[in-house]
């Protein structure tokens, strides 16, 4: 067919009706990817790939092809295991005539093109369910509807997508729609010169690009180049004879190929475009056009709404920092693992770009009171979570600079009451993040500006709140941590930066 890679609708109906009848015998003859963004997919030599953005784009076949034509060793995980049904479904149409499926362990095991193939189904509901892949090479690693997935998960089991046969690509395959709340956020930073539209050097669908996670910071590359950290900078010019191999970084090829339900002759036939057409906004945009842009709904309890973090990050980019000092810092100490201590800078109500270091470059009081030294200037109110680790910093700089430095406590009480007189909070961390709130409100708020950090927004927006008997109680760092599978490190910074803006504010004190 001389038209089978352009779009569906625009094939003559002779070729329409003969890759049809193709389809129709295709699940008795090996696998082939569908023309177009399908077979783009499949031949992609990228290590990580994003395939999808709209419904009906074909991703779970492609996943499933791949497994059974390219890899050895794939594993397929959905978030809960009730959605793997669809799947393992399919996977019989697929495999039956090359292999025997064992219900018990949901595993195929096939033999496909002269090489013996294994495909595990899974899922990981909880964060700690991530634990049961650790140490466990595939060489093919897929996560279907990723945008259900946990960042921290996704991380945590891609470490190990290997093998042993040094002929074998490995790769990550992330089939997934726009995400429809913050859970899926993280996608949008991984493809950023895909998916983001402000991006300063945006990317093609397809085009490779190099990154490297750095510090706990997924950072874009300008080459595939290795290169190791001195002083927190990227040096390439280095002996690998003088650095244990662990500490050299290689960069990994990314890319995002999307797919609509027009690029499937199965559902343009169907009237599953009908079907999506009725869909409200912005899930219609979502799912018919991918548009990772499109608004998502806020969960009804969220504490600040994504909307006036977008619109505070749209002001920031219009503006520059104000000519005064710096007004106030706030920080909040890494508390081990994988979070970071992260410094906010303020001036009045523009806030600076966050600096931020891992746990592992802040081991003890002493490292982070000298950051606070070298990033505060003559004046700054330094506002600072001192529960756990951050009660030695905090003696450390009030030793140096008095009572410029506050030490929040966010268990301690407060008589404080919201703007509208009408609720009190439970503690001192509920009012602080509720101060945020009413400070990014758009018709009665400070007309904020914040950095464009899609980590900070993911932050500001993750906390929920509940209304008690004594008050709004705002989830604890840790509930949050359990809940998305990182600690919002950022969002509680940006909040400990805000606090001094108001002085009756009852700060916690050791």
């Amino acid at each position: 067919m001389q038209q089978s890679r352009q779009n569906w609708r625009n094939w003559s109906a002779t070729d329409k009706l003969a890759l049809l009848q193709t389809l129709k015998a295709r699940n008795r003859l090996s696998w082939k990817p569908l023309p177009g963004p399908q077979t783009q997919a499949y031949e992609c030599r990228a290590d990580i790939i994003l395939y999808g953005g709209a419904a009906g784009g074909g991703k779970t076949d492609l996943g499933l092809g791949k497994a059974l034509t390219q890899h050895q060793r794939t594993l397929m995980l959905r978030r809960e295991m009730p959605q793997l049904k669809g799947i393992i479904d399919r996977s019989k149409l697929l495999y039956s005539e090359y292999g025997v499926y064992n219900e018990t362990h949901k595993v195929w095991r096939t033999e496909f093109g002269g090489k013996r193939r294994m495909i595990e189904f899974g899922s990981v509901q909880y964060e700690q369910d991530k634990q049961a892949y650790q140490g466990r090479p595939h060489d093919l690693k897929i996560f279907d509807e990723a945008a259900n997935f946990l960042e921290s998960q996704v991380e945590f089991i891609i470490g190990w997508n290997r093998s042993e046969d040094p002929s074998q690509r490995c790769q990550v395959l992330l089939l997934s729609n726009p995400p429809t709340d913050s859970t899926g956020d993280w996608l949008i930073v991984w493809f950023a010169p895909w998916l983001d539209p402000l991006h300063p050097n945006p990317a093609a669908p397809g085009e490779l690009r190099h990154f490297a996670s750095v510090e706990g910071r997924q950072i874009e590359c300008a080459t595939g180049d290795p290169f190791v950290l001195v002083d927190g900078q990227q040096v390439y010019d280095f002996n690998p004879a003088d650095y244990d191999p662990i500490d050299i970084i290689r960069p990994l090829t990314r890319t995002f190929i999307p797919a609509r339900v027009t690029d499937n002759p199965y559902y343009s036939e169907s009237g599953y475009i009908a079907k999506l057409q009725a869909l409200p906004e912005p899930l219609r945009s979502k799912m018919l056009y991918g548009d990772f842009a499109a608004g998502r709904e806020d969960d009804p309890w969220q504490v600040i709404p994504s909307e006036w973090v977008r619109a505070a990050q749209d002001r920031w980019r219009h503006r520059t920092r104000p000519p005064i000092p710096m007004t106030a810092l706030g920080v909040d100490v890494a508390r081990g693992g994988n979070d970071k201590t992260i410094h906010s800078p303020r001036y009045a109500n523009w806030f600076d770009e966050q600096i931020c270091f891992p746990g592992t470059a802040t081991p003890d009081g002493f490292v982070v009171a000298q950051q606070i030294f070298n990033l505060r200037q003559s004046g700054t109110v330094v506002n600072i979570d001192v529960v756990g680790v951050g009660a030695s910093p905090y003696d450390i700089v009030r030793a140096a600079i008095g009572d410029r430095i506050w030490g929040v406590s966010g268990a301690a009480g407060t008589d404080e009451l919201d703007r509208s007189e009408q609720f009190g909070f439970i503690n001192l961390r509920a009012l602080l993040w509720w101060r945020m709130r009413e400070a990014l409100d758009p018709v009665f708020g400070e007309d904020l500006a914040l950095p464009p950090d899609p980590g900070l927004a993911a932050d500001l927006c993750a906390p929920r709140y509940k209304k008690v008997a004594r008050g709004i109680q705002v989830e604890s760092k840790e509930e949050i941590k359990k809940r998305i599978g990182r600690s919002p490190d950022k969002g509680d910074s940006a909040v400990y930066a805000l606090a001094e803006h108001r002085s009756s504010l009852a700060f916690g004190s050791i």
